[in-house]
């Protein structure tokens, strides 16, 4: 007879089967962005310096913007691609992880097979959301590595909203409440597209939000001049990048809340109406 550690462990590889081409896609991407920053920061780095050198020597003018941007900005895409793709993990969760499964009838021949919904919706939930905390792990501290090996090529700031999110763990925290939304919302609507529309909605406003307030998360160091290095805020101001982390851990915390908050409420939704 099976047991219920085996039917965790088949539904498991089921999860794996069933979406491994999504699943796939986010650790090569994820991989490729690591690759991508050492190669930068060791490679293109030396050779973007020595241009640079070279150009000094030929005294002023343009000579050397372009290797200069061959450099800052594709480290600018890296961070901006990796913080808004919780847009595409909300999409997932909403249209495909859930949404296509309740629609097309698969989620309850599951759960005539002796596994229960709530089983069912744990298993589904816990495989992307640890692979989700897996890159965060292995992305996150090559990405603070690489943004402050080079700061006199960069063109950035740590209050960048892309740069502030993925030099820490808000970055996974995004992707993570964005895994719960697209749940919730594809147990509400029971279709793959409107739920995948309203999840990724619902993340765009969310973030929205706290970009707009998360300059308020942390009492400010009072009154300041713009300068290099301290973040300017609407009401004059300013935050220090010693305020990196006190900022950072409260909006992680924020959005680590809401994605409790939809989880629970998606273990809701599923019970009631499974009952």
């Amino acid at each position: 007879m099976s047991t219920p550690t085996a039917h965790r462990q088949g539904l498991t590889r089921t999860v794996l089967r069933l979406h491994r081409t999504a699943l796939v896609v986010w650790g090569v991407f994820v991989l490729a962005s690591v690759a991508y920053l050492v190669w930068l920061t060791e490679v293109t780095a030396d050779s973007v310096h020595a241009t640079l050198a070279a150009c000094r020597d030929d005294g002023p003018g343009l000579c050397g913007i372009g290797a200069w941007r061959d450099y800052t900005e594709p480290m600018g895409w890296i961070s901006t691609f990796m913080y808004y793709s919780f847009w595409a993990v909300a999409a997932w969760a909403g249209g495909a992880l859930i949404g296509r499964e309740l629609e097309s009838g698969t989620a309850r021949l599951a759960w005539t097979q002796s596994c229960t919904p709530t089983r069912w919706l744990a298993v589904k939930l816990a495989v992307p959301a640890g692979l989700i905390v897996l890159a965060g792990a292995v992305f996150v501290p090559v990405y603070r590595w690489a943004w402050s090996a080079h700061r006199d090529l960069m063109g950035d700031d740590w209050s960048f909203p892309d740069v502030f999110a993925a030099r820490g763990p808000a970055v996974v925290a995004y992707g993570l409440c964005a895994l719960a939304v697209g749940t919730l919302a594809a147990l509400l609507l029971r279709r793959s597209l409107p739920a995948l529309a309203v999840a990724v909605t619902v993340m765009i406003v969310l973030n929205r939000c706290v970009e707009r307030y998360r300059e308020d998360f942390w009492p400010t160091a009072g009154g300041g001049t713009a300068s290099a290095g301290l973040w300017q805020t609407r009401s004059g101001g300013y935050h220090p990048p010693s305020h990196f982390w006190p900022l950072h851990l409260v909006e992680t915390g924020i959005v680590l809340a809401v994605t409790a908050l939809a989880t629970t409420a998606a273990f809701r939704v599923l019970r009631r109406r499974t009952a």
